[in-house]
């Protein structure tokens, strides 16, 4: 417990900067922080925590219309609605073109609904955006997987995995992807 006071005690105050400081999204000031905080985690919970954080802040716009239609979209995802979540993120990211969370949301709508074209796309905005995005950088991993373009899935997952040490799921698709590549040079 005593190890888990700085940690929490640090995700507290990140919490609490003040609205007038913060740009929530990708420009948020406090994401450097948080993401040099992400490599350093000594613990799965505070790596989780800290992934939380990023995420809360990634989707979190000023924009009282973007805020809806995120709510919108994630809701119609939830429960795989994906021609409402992909007509929401639609209208996101024509409202909002440089809000990153936008473009994957929109990304993830793609790949749910098998269009790996269009989610390239968008996940190659999300990261011109955002190069930090583990989130899309996974997301990359598993459209070049579903593409059987293992060398490009296994060069993202590890992408992310650099950027994000505590994605165990990312860790199993590289074991699984080095494991059908079977060791040859890359």
């Amino acid at each position: 417990m005593r190890r888990l006071l700085p940690v929490l005690a640090f995700l507290l105050a990140a919490l609490l900067v003040p609205p007038v400081s913060i740009r929530a999204d990708q420009t948020d000031p406090r994401l450097p922080q948080l993401f040099d905080r992400l490599l350093t985690a000594e613990s799965v919970l505070e790596g989780r925590a800290l992934e939380g954080l990023i995420w809360r802040i990634w989707m979190t716009s000023e924009d009282a219309e973007v805020s809806r239609l995120m709510k919108i979209g994630v809701e119609a995802m939830a429960v795989q609605d994906h021609r409402t979540a992909l007509a929401t993120f639609d209208q996101m990211v024509e409202i909002a073109p440089d809000f990153a969370e936008g473009w994957n949301k929109r990304a993830t709508a793609h790949y749910l609904r098998g269009d790996y074209a269009a989610s390239l796309q968008d996940i190659n905005r999300t990261l011109a955006l955002e190069p930090r995005h583990f989130g899309a950088l996974s997301g990359l991993g598993l459209v070049h997987s579903a593409l059987n373009e293992e060398e490009a899935a296994l060069e993202a997952f590890e992408r992310a995995l650099a950027i994000n040490p505590h994605m165990t799921s990312v860790r199993r698709n590289i074991e699984e992807l080095k494991r059908r590549i079977g060791g040859r040079e890359i």
